[in-house]
């Protein structure tokens, strides 16, 4: 994972099975590869694969999901379909992107236009979310704590504060994206067949139970 927040997060009661921890083991980006390097492992050199099922699967709406505005405009790409809309012909949402620290804009999906607040960083996350309690109405929010998102998380390569390599981490997440055959979650065959075989209707109670967890207010001490 791009963040070292995960590592903590694993350990919540929230996010255990039983007495059984829902992920094993976080490693970050940046631990990997210094495995990889550690080990004499060369991937240029690796032989060609497959990615275990069903993690070789993947669209483009999953690769977005590393910069700002990106979980909020892959959720666009499946909400309007799901809602009985028609598919979108533009994927791509410009009033999402960019690095702006607090962006808003207006999207119509499925004949209904929703207002939407993305803010990186956690002053602009203090911003966007003072002027909510001020009284300000979103239909949708998306926050992430790192400035340009996860591609800039604490536990990627080390960019020390330089803002042309996170930009550049951003374009090519949106290259990527791109040259996907498959651009929206909903499409990705892996997907559908987990929620067919195993977890029923989306939203449903076994997809529920294993996919969402609860927050609440903590002391702190």
């Amino acid at each position: 994972m791009p963040c070292i927040a995960k590592k903590y997060e694993v350990t919540r009661e929230e996010l255990r099975v039983g007495e059984v921890p829902a992920v094993d083991y976080v490693l970050s980006t940046r631990e990997l590869a210094l495995m990889a390097r550690e080990g004499g492992i060369s991937f240029r050199e690796l032989p060609e694969g497959e990615f275990d099922a069903p993690l070789g699967e993947s669209t483009g709406a999953g690769v977005i999901f590393g910069t700002t505005g990106g979980v909020v405009e892959a959720a666009l790409r499946t909400v309007g379909e799901m809602a009985g809309g028609p598919p979108l012909e533009e994927l791509e949402f410009a009033g999402l992107r960019g690095f702006d620290g607090l962006k808003e804009t207006e999207v119509t999906v499925a004949g209904r236009t929703l207002k939407i607040g993305v803010a990186h960083g956690l002053g602009n996350a203090r911003r966007l979310l003072e002027a909510i309690r001020d009284g300000e109405h979103y239909d949708v929010i998306e926050i992430m704590a790192c400035p340009g998102g996860c591609i800039a998380g604490g536990g990627q390569p080390y960019h020390h504060g330089n803002i042309d390599i996170i930009k550049a981490r951003m374009e090519g997440i949106y290259r990527e994206d791109r040259g996907k055959p498959l651009r929206k979650s909903h499409t990705n065959p892996a997907v559908r067949a987990v929620y067919e075989k195993y977890l029923g209707e989306v939203g449903g109670p076994r997809a529920h139970e294993l996919l969402h967890t609860g927050y609440k207010v903590r002391e702190y001490i």
